[in-house]
């Protein structure tokens, strides 16, 4: 009970204040997916694919030889991106890209698209890891 009480007094009394940087995040999701629900036969692949993933995730995913370890952590990252912004957006709005250094990204593409300029969104930071059973990923909005 102390040991909380002094956590809760360390922290700020605005947690939506602005850092040194002058950023303030404004939308955090975080999303589990089990990779045994992403390893489909082929037709299955084809059906789900269509529905929720792009053809550049399918790309990148189907090079890796654990792909659906790849697809259950994208699907992690749409679902993150989805609560860091508090509603649904279409699956095939939402686009897992990797930087040239690895680094995952998140790119809105279509109606989705307008939401960064409608939330004032600067940057969203993305995050994914897998294991061999289980996927995981954090999406921070940042103003």
């Amino acid at each position: 009970m102390l040991l909380a009480v002094r956590i809760r007094r360390s922290l700020p009394e605005n947690l939506s204040a602005p850092r040194k940087d002058g950023r303030v995040i404004v939308g955090v999701g975080i999303d589990l997916a089990e990779v045994e629900r992403y390893r489909f036969d082929e037709i299955q692949l084809a059906a789900f694919a269509r529905r929720v993933y792009t053809e550049a995730e399918m790309k990148y995913a189907l090079r890796k030889r654990n792909w659906p370890e790849r697809l259950a952590g994208f699907f992690a990252a749409k679902e993150a991106t989805r609560k860091a912004f508090g509603h649904a957006i279409p699956w095939r709005e939402v686009e897992v890209g990797h930087e040239s250094s690895g680094r995952p990204t998140i790119l809105l593409q279509g109606d989705a698209a307008r939401l960064i300029a409608a939330r004032n969104i600067e940057r969203i930071l993305l995050t994914i890891t897998h294991t061999a059973s289980t996927a995981a990923a954090v999406v921070i909005l940042e103003r």
